[in-house]
């Protein structure tokens, strides 16, 4: 069974978290590049906002009685599949698992240009997953 309130928690903090991004997008990319603090917030936003996605994900895909998906890439694809949103939008929201991924475990540097980037991507994607999510629960 679904558990409206822990997503509903979920989609808050999101919320609140890609107000804080739409600050930071909203700069000149030279501006975001002048400060490395600049950096360093818009990698805790993207991986705060990610994992709770992803928690958001796990959760429906389970609680809809499918197998956990088998990565943090899959569990925004196998949205689609549950009818939550489309999969060109899968597609595209999926990308950003890996980003979390590599900021979460440091794998490499991140460019701070393509973090921007991702950031300006983020302030218009993720609002439309928490719609999609939104609408799909019927609230």
């Amino acid at each position: 069974m679904i558990d409206r309130e822990l997503v509903t928690r979920k989609i808050l903090l999101i919320a609140k978290d890609v107000d804080a991004l739409e600050e930071l997008a909203a700069m000149t990319p030279e501006a975001f590049l002048a400060s490395p603090m600049n950096a360093v917030l818009a990698e805790r936003y993207v991986e705060r906002v990610v994992g709770r996605m992803i928690d958001v994900n796990y959760h429906l895909v389970t609680e809809a009685g499918q197998a956990p998906p088998p990565d943090y890439f899959q569990s925004f694809v196998q949205l689609a599949t549950l009818g939550v949103y489309p999969s060109e939008f899968a597609r595209r929201i999926a990308a950003c698992a890996g980003l979390r991924n590599r900021i979460a475990h440091e794998y490499d540097d991140i460019d701070p240009r393509k973090l921007f980037e991702a950031v300006r991507q983020a302030v218009h994607d993720v609002p439309e997953y928490l719609r999609h999510v939104d609408a799909w629960l019927g609230r």
